[in-house]
């Protein structure tokens, strides 16, 4: 069987969003980023974190990796830098677990923020108790495979849902879910993501006052 070369489709060298901006990032809620953002970038809501309190904030590091095969997953584990969050896109195949306790293992001691995927994980309890952030559609004890001829893609462009993740973009996830916000709008996303927050608090507090939601907003 031919091998595919995987340094053919792995793109190496890309701009990550800054850490000053994942630092401030990692303060806000996903809604708010989103909102902020003009309402893009919110991930598919099945995506959700594996255990209570999961929470990321980081540049991606994308996968596209055939379905049913995680092979590029360990792959892109092997090039991450620490602070990466893995974006894995398996090609719409949902019912394996892509993810488990040995690799949330190596991205831990890698220091990578986490992981969102678009496909389900295992090992469940245990990863909850190795505290690295999964955020996926599920749990899955069904295996997958490792085909050396397949071709995959690292820090191409994935599809997730209907948001276009680039390798580099800023991707946050919380308990609400997973924003992906485009490196380079990152510092103006964060700059209207803190006046919507300000304006949200001001609002808070007029409805504690005893105000209306219709006079607040002007529906009446």
């Amino acid at each position: 069987m031919k091998r595919h070369d995987p340094a053919a489709t792995t793109r190496t060298g890309r701009q990550r969003v800054a850490a000053s901006l994942v630092h401030e990032a990692a303060k806000l809620p996903t809604a708010t980023l989103h909102e902020a953002a003009g309402k893009i970038g919110a991930l598919p809501s099945v995506l959700k974190p594996m255990a209570p309190g999961f929470r990321f904030a980081g540049p991606a590091l994308t996968v596209h990796a055939p379905p049913g095969d995680n092979l590029w997953l360990h792959r892109a584990l092997d090039i991450a830098q620490p602070g990466d969050v893995l974006v894995a896109f398996c090609s719409g195949a949902y019912e394996h677990g892509y993810w488990g306790e040995i690799m949330s293992t190596m991205a831990q001691a890698r220091k990578m923020a986490g992981l969102v995927i678009d496909g389900c994980v295992r090992d469940g309890v245990l990863l909850a108790a190795i505290g690295f952030p999964v955020f996926a559609r599920g749990l899955c004890i069904r295996g997958t495979g490792k085909d050396f001829g397949a071709t995959g893609w690292i820090n191409h462009p994935v599809l997730m849902g209907d948001v276009v993740v680039q390798a580099g973009d800023l991707v946050v996830g919380d308990g609400d879910g997973v924003v992906a916000i485009p490196a380079g709008r990152a510092e103006q996303v964060l700059a209207a993501s803190h006046a919507r927050e300000a304006q949200e608090a001001a609002i808070l507090e007029r409805l504690r006052a005893g105000a209306s939601t219709l006079d607040v907003y002007g529906w009446r």
